[in-house]
């Protein structure tokens, strides 16, 4: 019995449809895909107005994101690590900071007491 015969159309075909697929398709979502000057412009006027109003400050956050992430990169630990001791440190001088004001308000309640000054109503001493 002869051996069957290689069917080339068949594998051509099959090569064809596969770089239709891996070429066409992105291809096609990046011709159909809207730029983000063309979605700005698809705002309406107060959604373009508000967004161009908080673009500094969204761009200034996301530049100390990345200068967060450099200084944690340059650390021997995980970025992850370093960012969780960084967060823990920020958060203990928050509360300090927090104890701090607290004791100062006291202390000037305490000084008018001591002085015999009564506050004023609705004051917030």
């Amino acid at each position: 019995m002869a051996p069957k015969p290689t069917n080339w159309a068949m594998y051509s075909k099959m090569v064809a449809a596969g770089i239709v697929c891996c070429v066409g398709g992105p291809a096609l979502i990046y011709y159909v895909s809207p730029t983000e000057e063309e979605l700005f412009l698809k705002y309406n006027p107060e959604l373009q107005k508000r967004s161009l109003e908080n673009r500094r400050g969204k761009q200034e956050d996301f530049d100390h994101f990345v200068n967060k992430l450099k200084v944690y990169s340059k650390s021997d630990k995980p970025i992850w690590e370093a960012a969780a001791a960084d967060e823990k440190t920020q958060r203990e001088g928050k509360i300090a900071e927090q104890v701090r004001l607290t004791q100062e308000i006291e202390r000037r309640k305490a000084e008018i007491r001591k002085s015999g000054i009564t506050p004023m109503p609705g004051g917030s001493l």
